[in-house]
């Protein structure tokens, strides 16, 4: 059975019953990506709490906030099918009592670069709802996909500075059958800018089959060029844990406009030689 909650009092009252506790952070509008999410939490755990929040923290004065998808009884009904234990869909005063926080989390200098550059204050706002979040729930893990690998990156940074005592497990991204990265966001593009956005998948994984810094980029810059209906916000190689790359595991990653809706994807690869 799955109990569908609202408030910190009812949340509070969930009696752990479990030996392992995880926990799936969404802001709804639910997915086959996010599904995979709860997969891998029942795989892993005695019991799954998924988290519904649309949290205005991560929202810059421009961005898509008030409409945003959200979709919550149809968020519940998949919870229920992949066997969800808690569905914890609070109010915005719930997780704010008496107005936005005074105090937030700092992503420090990684938090800067791509995303951060791109917008000022999104990871700010994210980690903070995420520490609450983590505060609220209690539990031994907590699962993110790496389609947002910025964040994966930046919560398990968290995780260790502060000593938060949950194990953060990246899930890979799941696809759509042509390749689009699952995106809440998606439902955004017409046809024809649904079918410009596979630029940005295609162009990630002609970069991949590169081994070379200079030429994985080049590789993505051009396909990426070829495609008029994409507007590259950034295109970029880091390490594995976002700093400059090197010899080994690395990420080519991906944000790009696709006529109103912004869009990010990566890919892992190796490289055997770094510009």
């Amino acid at each position: 059975m799955t109990y569908v909650i609202h408030t910190r009092a009812e949340l509070a009252g969930v009696t752990r019953k479990a030996v392992t506790r995880a926990v799936v952070m969404t802001m709804g509008a639910l997915h086959e990506g996010h599904r995979q999410l709860m997969r891998e939490a029942r795989r892993r755990a005695d019991e799954v709490i998924v988290t519904i929040f649309v949290n205005p923290l991560q929202f810059g004065p421009n961005e898509d906030f008030d409409k945003y998808p959200r979709t919550l009884e149809a968020d519940i009904e998949a919870c229920r099918a992949e066997g969800v234990d808690v569905v914890f869909a609070p109010a915005r005063d719930e997780v704010y009592p008496g107005g936005p926080p005074s105090i937030t989390m700092n992503a420090g200098p990684l938090g800067e670069i791509l995303e951060g550059a791109s917008r000022p204050g999104h990871f700010a706002g994210m980690l903070t709802v995420v520490h609450k979040l983590l505060m609220l729930t209690r539990p031994d893990l907590a699962f993110f996909g790496e389609k947002d690998f910025q964040q994966l990156a930046l919560i398990r940074r968290m995780a260790v500075d502060l000593e938060l005592g949950v194990e953060i497990v990246g899930v890979p991204t799941v696809r759509e059958p042509d390749g689009l990265a699952m995106s809440s966001r998606n439902r955004y593009l017409s046809p024809d800018e649904r079918q410009a956005a596979l630029a940005l998948s295609r162009a990630l994984r002609e970069g991949a089959t590169h081994t070379e810094a200079d030429a994985a980029l080049t590789a993505a810059r051009k396909i990426l060029a070829d495609e008029p209906g994409v507007r590259i916000d950034y295109l970029a190689l880091t390490g594995a844990d976002l700093g400059a790359p090197a010899a080994g595991p690395a990420r080519l990653l991906v944000a790009a406009r696709v006529g109103a809706t912004r869009l990010i994807d990566n890919v892992p690869l190796t490289l055997e030689k770094v510009a």
